[in-house]
């Protein structure tokens, strides 16, 4: 066999095979056999019908179709490692010349990486916001914590903003009933927001057992968009209490004695958190900064393929999910089809390129990825996923997607290294020490988890001892 390859672009390449028939020899076995299996002629055994014999009867055009077929795919391969080739998606394969007892000609397009230049990043400096937490911050996040151990008691009195009502809904669209549209002894604050717009004022005044109708846009189910006729019913008012800001209070709430204490440690899981967000923000500016250095051309077949994957995902998986369409999403985005399809390119360009050159900087860095980081990482997104660290590893077995997550994992792995290589300052012109600050964050992250857990702990063992 010999091939060349034929340059069309940086993106794109032509390649020409010449393949001897004598080298068809296997493929033209495997086809009679075929052939053989799937055919009756009278006076022959299935399968051992001469190859003579399903020349005359089917023609020999048939065999070496079929022949052809089966080859192509491992000459084609051939040629692309012969090439040492990095190609992407599926070629274009057009047979030039058949001669039966001669030769195998084809050509076969093909989208390839681009070469890519990694210049010096060393020099990248970027700005980040500063960790700075106020008082009013602490005192919102302890207050969040106060709303939390809030008790309930019902009175007998019009509902009130702040207070918690019980309420049965019915929801009607034109005239009718739907069969999603009724729930009963649902709990809700009057304020928060969480239910139909127009529900407040609809609530607002109104006693145990009374009632009130009004019009409000469905948010999800079966009508969602539509506009709906809702009555909804109260059949409790009960009042939200805050427990005491003291250290009683911090006894309850936490670990700590003192209401000091509990401040001082929600301070520092405050600054854990800028912490994270100022790391995460520091990695999203460096990549910028390094997607402008180096030039990349973007496959367009690559392009439109991960365009139109990004719309599927959103329509039929995210959307889907809300009870939206597309149209309804970009009413509520304010967007038009036009302005959403610039911007899903947008992405989508800058996706393709981001992995262009984080993968070209795992080779140039020669980055491995160990069974420890991996599992690591398969971790993090069974939790993201909603699904058991077991189940997720299933999934992404039997879908074969292992090797997409070690890509990932070798991705942040390179784009780590170009951070650490970066100059990151905050907006009071300080350099931030992000090697320090991902252990310190990491630390941090566990310890508010447990103290998160600590808190519901609490919170049950007081509703408890209430009962």
């Amino acid at each position: 066999m010999k091939s060349a390859v034929e340059t069309l672009n940086p993106t794109r390449v032509r390649l020409t095979v010449e393949v001897p028939f004598e080298e068809l020899k296997d493929s033209l076995d495997a086809a009679y056999k075929k052939i053989n299996q799937q055919v009756t002629v009278k006076g022959f055994r299935k399968g051992k019908i001469p190859a003579r014999v399903i020349d005359q009867r089917f023609g020999r055009g048939a065999v070496l179709e079929e022949a052809v077929n089966d080859a192509l795919p491992k000459f084609y391969t051939e040629a692309v490692n012969e090439a040492e080739l990095n190609v992407l998606g599926q070629p274009e394969v057009d047979i030039t010349e058949l001669k039966d007892n001669e030769t195998l000609n084809f050509t076969a397009e093909v989208d390839i990486r681009p070469a890519i230049e990694i210049p010096d990043y060393s020099g990248i400096e970027v700005e980040v916001d500063a960790v700075e937490i106020s008082d009013e911050d602490v005192d919102k996040a302890v207050e969040e914590l106060r709303e939390r151990f809030a008790s309930t008691s019902p009175v007998e009195r019009a509902a009130e903003d702040g207070d918690v009502v019980t309420i049965d809904l019915e929801a009607k669209v034109e005239g009718k009933v739907l069969e999603d549209g009724v729930a009963s002894g649902v709990s809700y604050t009057i304020g928060s927001g969480e239910l139909l717009e127009g529900i407040d004022d609809a609530v607002k005044g109104l006693e145990a057992g009374a009632e009130a109708t009004f019009t409000s846009e469905l948010k999800g189910g079966s009508a969602a968009g539509k506009e709906s006729e809702v009555t909804v019913k109260v059949t409790q008012v009960a009042k939200r209490e805050l427990p005491e800001l003291d250290d009683d209070f911090a006894q309850l709430a936490s670990e700590f004695d003192t209401l000091d204490e509990l401040k001082a440690d929600s301070r520092k899981r405050l600054e854990t958190a800028r912490q994270f967000d100022q790391a995460t923000q520091a990695q999203e500016r460096v990549l910028e900064k390094l997607l402008e250095l180096v030039e990349v051309p973007v496959p367009e077949k690559l392009l439109e393929d991960e365009i139109r994957t990004r719309k599927h995902n959103l329509e039929h998986h995210q959307l889907g999910q809300m009870g939206l369409d597309l149209a309804k999403y970009l009413e509520i985005q304010g967007k038009t089809e036009e302005e959403f399809d610039a911007e899903t390119r947008e992405q989508a360009v800058k996706g393709i390129k981001t992995q262009f050159v984080l993968d070209e900087l795992v080779n140039k860095e020669k980055l491995n990825v160990n069974q420890e980081e991996l599992t690591e990482h398969l971790m993090r997104r069974a939790q993201s996923s909603g699904m058991s660290p077991d189940q997720f590893a299933q999934a992404v077995v039997e879908g074969g997607q292992v090797p997409m997550l070690v890509g990932e994992v070798a991705r942040g792995k390179a784009l780590a290294v170009v951070v650490e290589a970066a100059t990151v300052k905050d907006t009071n012109g300080e350099v931030v020490d992000l090697d320090d600050e991902d252990d310190a964050v990491e630390g941090e992250q566990a310890d508010a988890a447990e103290a998160d857990a600590a808190a519901e702990s609490a919170k049950a063992d007081a509703e408890k001892s209430e009962a």
